[in-house]
């Protein structure tokens, strides 16, 4: 199975979480994705703890599949090579602060007139314009100014550092594999390329779907704790009475019914069906009173027959035995290279043709630096010419 981006060609400059996250779904998808990396300064991912055989888990999930070629994009003949691969490749994915790669003479308008059906992804904090757009930031940063996390928290306790980074994938991998899988779309009716400008603050702001919808249409400004979603309401999280935690999201009538039957309180089902504020808060603190007279194994165990939306909130370790999460087999077994593998997430998308099997976990850096020239032509002689220089490593 070669997969349905078989062919795709990515020439990515990214590094960290938000595009690496996004070449990794092209190359899951069957794209081919080549990394250009510097040869001196290092991608930080690489070093993240924890370690598997010496190699940092999240690189080696981050950017399976693909390949690395080694540039110093400070040099001229490094510029020179980047711009023959353009002639050959579909997509150049890229996330430096606005400016840098128009500096290096690698902007848009540049490559675009090697290769005039280049699609060119620009992944930044803020986008390409507005005062913002040359400020540092980080994902708790761009969810704050989204207005996010001023409806994502409790009142005595504030805002909730999440523990997946919403911003960096939800906003910027996923907008971003979205838009540049339209331009190829466009392209295949244009003949021409386009340049893509995602903001991982302004896809932020897109995710503010309902609560946002509802600023805008009403004026109703959402805060922690005073919606249905977000605390307001008996859909929350319960302690059980050894301190593990059970979600309830038992928002429809016969979902309520079951929940409260299930929890022998049949009588309270009426005012989960209130929308008054002092009813939702004398449900949620009666369910918890229900929930902490039981274990956690209890809880299981009572809900597990019953279609309420109730279910237990599961450790990594747990998550990955859970059978519906083993049925969907969203764990995948990924080549070290030395004849072994490493357990990994697997895409999640299901094709009706299936998907290429994994081929390879993260690559060193430049370890496929001699493959890559060689297609371009350079002689072997050439090549080592360029590593003595450190044009290449």
């Amino acid at each position: 199975m070669s997969g349905p981006l078989a062919s795709l060609k990515v020439l990515d400059f990214s590094t960290l979480l938000p595009g690496p996250f996004a070449s990794l779904m092209l190359a899951d998808m069957g794209a081919e994705v080549l990394r250009i990396e510097s040869p001196t300064r290092m991608d930080l991912l690489r070093v993240l703890p924890p370690h598997d055989q010496g190699t940092s888990a999240s690189h080696a999930y981050l950017n399976r599949n693909k390949r690395s070629l080694a540039l110093d994009l400070k040099q001229a003949e490094a510029l020179e090579i980047v711009r023959e691969l353009v002639k050959d490749y579909d997509v150049v994915l890229e996330q430096f602060r606005p400016g840098v790669m128009e500096r290096l003479g690698l902007g848009y308008e540049a490559l675009k007139a090697i290769n005039p059906r280049l699609i060119y992804v620009s992944i930044t904090g803020y986008g390409q314009t507005g005062p913002y757009k040359d400020r540092a930031g980080h994902d708790i940063n761009y969810l704050a100014l989204a207005g996010v996390a001023s409806y994502t928290g409790r009142r005595d306790s504030g805002p909730l550092p999440l523990g997946v980074q919403l911003a960096d994938v939800g906003g910027g991998s996923l907008h971003a594999v979205v838009g540049l899988l339209a331009a190829v779309i466009a392209r295949q009716h244009s003949g021409v390329g386009q340049y893509l400008d995602v903001s991982m603050t302004d896809c932020s702001f897109s995710l503010n779907a309902m609560a946002g919808a509802g600023y805008l249409a009403c004026g109703a400004e959402p805060g922690w704790e005073n919606h249905v979603l977000n605390g307001g309401s008996f859909y929350d999280y319960y302690r059980s009475r050894d301190g593990r935690w059970m979600s309830v999201g038992s928002l429809e009538p016969a979902f309520m019914q079951q929940l409260c039957a299930a929890l022998g309180r049949p009588e309270l089902a009426a005012q989960g069906l209130s929308p008054k504020p002092e009813q939702q808060h004398a449900l949620k603190l009666a369910l918890q009173v229900e929930f902490e007279k039981r274990s956690f194994e209890e809880l299981c165990a009572l809900f597990a027959g019953v279609d309420a939306c109730v279910e237990p909130v599961l450790s990594l370790s747990e998550a990955v035995e859970h059978p519906q999460l083993k049925a969907r087999e969203l764990v995948c077994q990924v080549p070290r290279g030395d004849g072994s593998a490493q357990a990994q997430i697997a895409c999640p998308l299901k094709f009706s043709a299936g998907l290429p099997e994994p081929r390879h976990i993260g690559a060193a850096v430049g370890a496929h630096t001699d493959d890559v020239l060689a297609e371009l032509g350079i002689e072997a002689q050439r090549i080592a010419e360029l590593r003595r220089a450190r044009v290449v490593g």
